[in-house]
């Protein structure tokens, strides 16, 4: 790919470092999911509170407050959800927010509960208003009113509930209002891994998937993987099955290494999106400042895309920066390019005259 020719970069929907799950992740996901709080790694913090939490509540022998645990995808909410469950060994019924567009989406799953359940609600944040006004009293109270009828004849009829266990999963946290959230009582943000956390994830992944990896290997796929669990066992399947075709199907750095670069997924985890992003802030705009807009069109994307999907890595990775007059590259991005940042004038510094009109000062 040519420094200019942005025409083939990938769709963020079949990007290999997206955090996103797709149906085979979700089906691996399932197979590598811990079980219990103890084989669960990372999110030491979360951890460790999240524990007393439950066994308080198995002591006292009643259901423990609700959990709300935000960050971005792919970090583990799911699964701890899961663990919740498995710990206080019962049932979990598993919903979304937008599946719960009327009251009585919500009404019918909440009846059908049964006392200690817990309540798996993804994307909490994008729940209906309606819905989510008669989950502050099923949260607070156990209680709902159906309302039966329209209009003035309309009549509210109150239903009890059996305690239950909300556990509700956001990667937008501020957009969740302030009387849902101090609903909850314990409040759990998922931070992204360390890579030594990580090489552990594809350590265990790749002991239950049966691929045979060394400590290497299984750290250059670690420094690959964006700080996220998920995109980490989505890159050691795919080392997996080229190590496999075109070696003897251990994993070695060299072998990591190589299978990435097939891939194009770089040893700071960025792809062809990541890089055609940079490479135009750098090499068309020299370094910004930028319009997003502008950006967007010379990459070949719409402008949600790179301000959404590419954007946010870049800059946690100090890569670019957003500034009021647009976008920027910092040193670093230059580095890992290995491009040369333009000499730029000292501040206050009058141009020479050969500089503002090119070949006045050749002779003849």
């Amino acid at each position: 790919m040519s420094p200019y020719d942005f025409d083939h970069v990938d769709h963020p929907a079949d990007r290999l470092v997206g955090s996103a799950a797709d149906g085979e992740d979700q089906a691996v996901e399932a197979a590598l999911r811990p079980r219990q709080l103890d084989e669960f790694i990372g999110q030491e913090r979360v951890r460790e509170q999240l524990s007393l939490v439950l066994q308080a509540a198995r002591k006292r022998g009643t259901a423990p407050d609700h959990v709300l645990l935000s960050g971005p995808p792919g970090l583990g909410k799911t699964t701890l959800s899961m663990i919740i469950a498995a710990e206080l060994n019962a049932p979990i019924r598993i919903t979304s927010g937008p599946a719960i567009q009327h009251a009585g989406d919500l009404a019918a799953i909440l009846s059908s509960l049964t006392e200690g359940e817990v309540l798996f609600l993804d994307e909490i944040h994008r729940m209906s208003r309606p819905a989510e006004e008669m989950l502050y009293m099923a949260m607070e109270d156990f209680r709902v009113d159906v309302i039966v009828g329209k209009g003035p004849g309309a009549t509210a009829i109150p239903l009890e509930l059996p305690p239950f266990t909300l556990v509700g999963a956001t990667t937008r946290a501020g957009l969740l209002p302030p009387p849902l959230r101090d609903r909850f009582g314990f409040t759990g943000h998922m931070e992204f891994y360390a890579p030594a956390e990580l090489q552990r994830v594809v350590h265990r992944s790749a002991t239950l998937l049966d691929v045979e990896i060394d400590p290497a290997g299984a750290a250059e796929i670690a420094g690959r993987s964006r700080g996220t669990p998920r995109i980490a066992n989505r890159l050691l399947r795919r080392v997996r099955d080229y190590a496999q075709v075109k070696h003897d199907g251990v994993v070695t750095q060299e072998i990591a290494a190589q299978a990435l670069q097939v891939y194009e997924v770089d040893a700071r985890g960025l792809d062809r999106l990541d890089r055609a992003v940079l490479d135009a802030l750098l090499r068309l705009f020299g370094g910004g400042p930028v319009g997003l807009s502008t950006l967007a069109v010379a990459v070949g994307e719409e402008a949600e895309t790179v301000e959404e999907v590419a954007e946010p890595f870049l800059v946690r990775e100090g890569l670019l920066a957003r500034t009021p007059r647009g976008r920027i590259a910092t040193a670093a991005a230059w580095a890992h390019l290995g491009l040369t940042p333009p000499q730029q004038q000292p501040r206050g510094a009058v141009p020479a005259q050969g500089e503002l009109f090119p070949g006045a000062n050749d002779a003849g």
